[in-house]
């Protein structure tokens, strides 16, 4: 079991925190500007922002790619409840077409990105619990959009400032400031 608190931990702002930070901050404000809701893109970002490429690739294609299963499941899970119940409200057979729908995530998901499982699973339970049966396709295309947006800023912003890059910028900057005074 793991040792909690943990004795080794030390504080530390690290590049990928600021990155991670700077690049939601980014984000959320232009979402304000167009008004949408950041929320999701913004959880993208967070997700897709990893110690270096390979890392973000993984963690941001597990978050694009079962948001995108996830989502498109839901819109059909849902389409078929609502051919039984157009008004909703019939949470068994909700739980049962979840259940099914669950089986067929996590098959698609080893098919297509093993790592999707969890963000799609979330998405589906969300769609399916959580959204009004009117506005149920465009939440999980809003929800794909947004996540999709997110995940991309964040791996542009760390391939395009990797770390290497980064601190030798900050030390460059460190240089400058010390033969100035």
């Amino acid at each position: 079991m793991p040792e909690f608190p943990r004795s080794d931990f030390r504080l530390h702002v690290g590049w990928r925190n600021i990155k991670t930070s700077v690049t939601a901050m980014l984000v959320a404000m232009v979402y304000c500007l167009i008004g949408r809701n950041p929320a999701f893109a913004c959880i993208g970002v967070i997700f897709g922002m990893g110690t270096d490429m390979p890392d973000s690739i993984k963690n941001g294609g597990n978050r694009l790619f079962g948001t995108l299963i996830g989502g498109l499941l839901s819109i059909a899970v849902f389409w078929v409840y609502l051919h039984f119940y157009p008004q909703g409200g019939h949470s068994m057979l909700l739980a049962v077409l979840l259940g099914i729908a669950t089986v067929i995530l996590i098959l698609l998901c080893q098919y297509f990105w093993p790592g999707g499982v969890q963000p799609g699973g979330v998405v589906l339970c969300i769609v399916l619990y959580s959204t009004p049966v009117e506005t149920y396709v465009s939440y999980a295309l809003n929800r794909i959009l947004d996540t999709t947006i997110g995940v991309i800023v964040a791996l542009l912003v760390n391939y395009f400032l990797p770390r290497e890059r980064v601190v030798a910028l900050w030390e460059g900057f460190k240089k400058r400031i010390g033969a100035a005074k």
